[in-house]
């Protein structure tokens, strides 16, 4: 999974599509992110013992991380490669413009 913590990214598909979010976690046994502000649901809390007061709570859901793309701060909506220099450090560059990202 090419996706890290904290990237800058772009729903292609699902009720949330054309929303823009950073990435909150990454759970790459499922092949799935949490991105903020994107796939929020609506759950009922009853009042426990840990949770005083019940309610409607928002929580963020993981989406598919095919279903978003990174966003390059340069050019937009792209995709991820990697390039190694010379010292043999492997870096994540955009594929449109081969600037870091």
């Amino acid at each position: 999974m090419r996706l890290r913590k904290g990237d800058k990214v772009r729903v292609l598909s699902g009720k949330d599509v054309g929303k823009t979010g950073e990435i909150i976690t990454v759970l790459p046994k499922d092949n799935k992110v949490i991105v903020e502000g994107v796939n929020v649901v609506r759950k009922h809390q009853r009042p426990t013992k840990a949770m005083q007061n019940g309610g409607i709570l928002d929580k963020l859901m993981p989406i598919q991380a095919s279903n978003v793309a990174a966003v390059c701060p340069n050019c937009g909506v792209t995709r991820i490669g990697y390039k190694v220099d010379g010292s043999g450090v492997k870096s994540r560059v955009c594929r449109k413009c081969g600037g870091d990202l």
